[in-house]
């Protein structure tokens, strides 16, 4: 890959990681456009460093009273990670031509629209996320493994999936990105065991710090932005860009294009 395909990728996962429109489904798109064969443990890292980051930093607050005061929360991450971590891995190990698959990243980009629109139908929540039960955090879970799919955005998902269980915008927002952590950490052990393996030389050493970086930068202002709209209950408006992106992939699919970056 080319510094312009890694600076393009790093962007994209930057504000896509965070805004509920997809990040893997973009990232597979944009690949297939800009034809980048690249299977090695490099698009991962970009996919998950940087996003980290982004995390810890804006919601460093939230993250230090876990230690302290919300210890109760930890058992409810752990618990919500766990329907990832056996989806994840199952179609890793034995579908790994799904995580690539452009069509299908298009019907799910339409499910991840409905999902968003369904918000607008949905009650006001009145609970904190630190009021969460064990069982509420498992069905939390449920929604962010599904969004191993290429095209099922995790945080327009697992904030759906905390609305309907009855938290607040903003509270499905911060646990959403809580439950993140462990699921962001632990596919970063493995994409950073993955790049040791493969014995990648300085030039490409250097292209992922740097596309790290830009997607942590990216991601902070997009995590912000995403904060703000959910305080103004903006949440839906992000099915305006999921859908015309998922029926145009989908036309270009059957009109011929598929076999770009196929």
């Amino acid at each position: 890959m080319t510094w312009f395909d890694v600076l393009i990728l790093a962007v994209v996962q930057g504000v896509a990681e965070f805004l509920p429109i997809s990040s893997s489904g973009h990232l597979v798109l944009l690949g297939a456009l800009l034809n980048v064969k690249d299977e090695s443990a490099t698009l991962d890292i970009l996919l998950h460093t940087g996003s980290l980051g982004s995390i810890l930093v804006v919601f460093w607050k939230r993250i230090w009273a876990l230690l302290w005061s919300d210890r109760r929360v930890i058992p409810m991450l752990v618990v919500g990670t766990l329907p990832a971590v056996l989806v994840g891995l199952t179609l890793k190990l034995q579908f790994p031509h799904i995580l690539r698959n452009p069509l299908l990243t298009g019907c799910m980009l339409l499910v991840t629209g409905g999902l968003l629109l369904s918000v607008r139908w949905l009650p006001q929540g009145h609970f904190q996320y630190t009021q969460f039960s064990l069982w509420r955090a498992l069905v939390v879970g449920c929604f962010q493994a599904v969004a191993i799919l290429p095209g099922i955005s995790r945080s327009g998902s697992t904030i759906v999936g905390g609305r309907l269980l009855g938290l607040k915008n903003e509270d499905a927002v911060t646990f959403s990105f809580l439950l993140a952590i462990p699921a962001i950490l632990g596919a970063t052990v493995l994409a950073l065991k993955d790049l040791r393996d493969s014995q990648p030389s300085s030039e490409e050493l250097l292209l992922v710090t740097g596309g790290a970086l830009v997607a942590f930068v990216i991601g902070i202002g997009a995590l912000l932005w995403l904060i703000r709209w959910a305080r103004q209950g903006r949440i839906e408006w992000f099915a305006y860009w999921c859908i015309p992106v998922g029926l145009l992939t989908i036309f270009a699919w059957q009109s011929g294009y598929g076999a770009v970056g196929g």
